[in-house]
């Protein structure tokens, strides 16, 4: 039992072929797209529901995906899947905290945004208004608008001429000054046990529910005036929010998602329900699937957890409400976020917990390493509600043995095994051998966490920011305020597997996790896995259609092994058009021992490091003509013991290029380069990555 911690490969292709080998990658090789997937676990419902606005759907038997709205069925749609890319990950000018406030972008220029439209940007004219334009590189296929829940009803009666707590104290200070405003309200959720600010809210709070009704049905509307219902599914929009708890300055941030527009009055925020089985609970009271109303939820970026992401917080530690809890969790948050701004949360080096080997891509846009001296900003509140801010700096450690940490959402403070996915993948491994039910069965994707209201913008070689202090080369190559700036980066996308571009098919593909996140790059991972894969299945033309019928695809179980088996994964990756090579594939296997010690490792399947690949600093150009446009393997697990339990994923990674600072370095005048051109903690020259959610093996 883990008690919870108390609080304290083929050769290169010509690239013209590329589009074509995507497509064969995502939907098959044949012409023949009529089969579908056997596997119960991983499998969308075969069925296709009448067109309704609420309630139980009713199946037909003509597509994999069940309506539960009225809309036109996609014209385009493919049992075997296709990719689709967005960002479920996104803030706009009705978060207190975001750099949208200075642009003045809300949840329809989000929208907009992520549909390819240009919107408000920096830099501010005189007057303080957005001179700038700013449009994506290519339209996203999704998007959830995520504002804080939190502050919507607070931020409204602060900033609203004759509200009723306009002119209060707190309030004239709050607008005194758009960092202290943040600080401010960001001291709320820094706690244990939040509560709404009497002086604003009224000593129950109701004000603030009440006035936060307004921003909160501009956000449905937003999400419902971008939704495209019509055959053609070009874009599909999401309500959601962000549950933002910041416990001991620790991230235990989650994002929630609605399946439809059938949706709660407002959010249930951190302040009502402080740990995850409350918000489950919560959102359980208002949002009724038998009525039509449907949500999952989205840890954000581990990495800077402190160990408050780990499983059982704040529940009786009995078995039985073990179970429950890692039930409730299965079924509502299935997926999380593997990379975003704030850094990955892949994997560490160095746990004392985790046998296994250094592996120097867990350090890709890593803000906390094991043994690093980290400088972090200080917040103290004093009584007036107002803040002061200073700087310590400390050595990053190990949390000890039963006890959390503080500040990692500075960047600072102790790292645990849960703070990362592979480790904690294995914490989920353990307590489903003793529970029957596993606690951290979560599926990967990446999003941006942008602050400025452009989902989707990830470019290392134009990247604008995200969060306050980086609008100009110059901000974002100083230290931020927290892990921003130059300890921060462009942020991922989420990748999900679909059989249409649908509300209702995205959401059913992160329910059943058959999902993938990437650092940004639109790679189209395939992983499947299962116990009589052909070796030569990369070549058939009906690859794909048989890994549905042979085997489980990202997300599912690998159940049922025969006598002696080992089992084989068809793994295989196309490059984003408009990015890099790829480098390699590789397979990442966690298991548990006989005697209960937590393994993981690394295995090249396919590809291979260029020792002449790299990047040319003085222009930022990749030097070398090294990596694939695509890649594909079938290996066999031959080290596989079928009495311990383990999982396995596929990582795909790009040859070498240039990080987002080397462009902005590029981009001064030789004289005014700051110190972190030539002396900056974060190396120059990256791998971006893919990473699909695991497959599952539990005896």
């Amino acid at each position: 039992m883990r008690a919870p911690k108390p609080i304290a490969a083929p050769a290169a292709l010509a690239l013209p072929l590329l589009l074509a080998l995507a497509a064969c990658l995502a939907f098959g090789c044949s012409d023949d797209r009529s089969g579908s997937a056997t596997d119960a676990t991983s499998a969308a419902p075969e069925a296709e529901a009448t067109a309704t606005s609420g309630g139980a759907a009713k199946p037909s038997s003509d597509r994999l995906v069940t309506y539960t709205e009225e809309r036109a069925p996609c014209a385009d749609y493919t049992p075997t899947r296709m990719p689709l890319f967005g960002d479920v990950h996104v803030h706009t000018s009705f978060s207190f905290d975001a750099a949208a406030n200075t642009t003045g972008a809300t949840p329809v220029d989000a929208n907009r945004y992520a549909r390819g439209e240009p919107i408000p940007f920096w830099p501010l004219d005189e007057e303080g208004r957005a001179a700038g334009r700013f449009a994506i590189d290519r339209p996203l296929d999704f998007l959830a608008v995520t504002d804080h829940g939190e502050f919507l009803g607070e931020r409204r009666l602060c900033r609203t001429p004759g509200s009723p707590s306009y002119d209060t104290p707190y309030c004239e200070t709050y607008r005194s000054d758009q960092r202290q405003g943040m600080a401010m309200l960001g001291a709320v959720i820094t706690t244990e046990t939040p509560a709404r600010v009497a002086e604003i809210c009224g000593e129950d709070g109701a004000l603030c529910r009440e006035w936060a009704s307004e921003p909160w049905r501009r956000i449905i509307d937003a999400a419902e005036g971008a939704y495209d219902r019509s055959a053609a599914c070009r874009f599909t929009s999401f309500v959601a929010y962000e549950y933002t708890g910041t416990p001991g300055t620790s991230n235990y941030h989650r994002n929630v998602l609605f399946r439809t527009n059938v949706v709660p009055d407002g959010p249930v925020s951190y302040v009502d329900a402080p740990i995850d089985s409350l918000l489950w609970k919560g959102l359980d009271a208002v949002c009724d699937r038998a009525e039509g109303c449907d949500y999952l939820t989205i840890p954000h970026n581990s990495n800077l957890a402190n160990g408050r992401m780990g499983p059982y917080r704040g529940i009786e530690q009995t078995a039985d409400a073990r179970r429950a809890y890692a039930e409730k969790r299965e079924d509502r948050e299935p997926i999380m976020e593997i990379f975003q701004h704030k850094g990955g949360s892949e994997c560490i080096n160095g746990l004392s917990s985790i046998l296994a080997e250094p592996d120097e891509l867990c350090d890709l846009e890593q803000v906390r390493t094991i043994g690093r001296m980290k400088s972090r900003v200080t917040i103290d509140r004093l009584p007036d509600g107002s803040v002061e801010m200073g700087r310590v700096t400390e050595k990053i450690e190990e949390c000890a043995e039963g006890a959390v940490g503080e500040y990692g959402m500075v960047g600072a403070g102790c790292v645990d095994e849960t703070d990362f996915i592979r480790s904690n993948l294995l914490v989920g491994l353990e307590e489903a051998a003793e529970l029957g039910a596993n606690p951290v069965k979560l599926g990967m994707i990446g999003s941006t966490d942008t602050h400025a209201a452009t989902p989707g913008a990830v470019l290392e070689n134009d990247w604008r920011g995200h969060v306050t202090g980086e609008s100009t080369p110059a901000e974002r190559l100083e230290q931020g305020l927290l892990t921003s700036n130059i300890d921060g980066n462009p942020g991922g996308l989420a990748g999900v597997w679909a059989v249409e571009n649908s509300r209702d098919a995205i959401f059913e593909a992160m329910q059943r996790r058959e999902v993938f996140g990437t650092s940004g790059p639109r790679i189209t991972p395939r992983f499947f896995a299962g116990w009589n894969l052909a070796a030569d299945l990369c070549a058939a033309p009906d690859m794909v259609k048989r890994g549905y019928a042979e085997g489980v695809p990202m997300g599912g179980d690998l159940a049922g092994a025969p006598a002696d088996a080992k089992p084989g994964f068809l793994l295989s990756a196309a490059r984003d058009p408009q990015g890099g090579r790829l480098e390699r594939l590789q397979l990442v296997k966690g298991w548990i021992d006989t005697a209960g010690r937590r393994h993981a490792k690394v295995l090249d399947v396919a590809g291979e490091v260029d020792p002449e690949a790299g990047v040319d600093l003085a222009t930022a150009k990749p030097t070398g003509d090294a990596g694939h446009d695509t890649l594909c393997t079938v290996y066999r697990d031959e080290d596989f013991d079928p009495a311990l339990p383990a999982y396995y994923y596929l990582r795909v990674v790009e040859e070498p290029s240039a990080r987002w600072s080397v462009h902005d370095c590029l981009r001064l005048p030789e004289a005014e380069r700051p110190a972190a051109c030539t002396d900056s903690p974060y190396p120059p020259v990256i791998r971006e990555m893919a990473w699909t959610s695991p497959v599952w093996y539990q005896p």
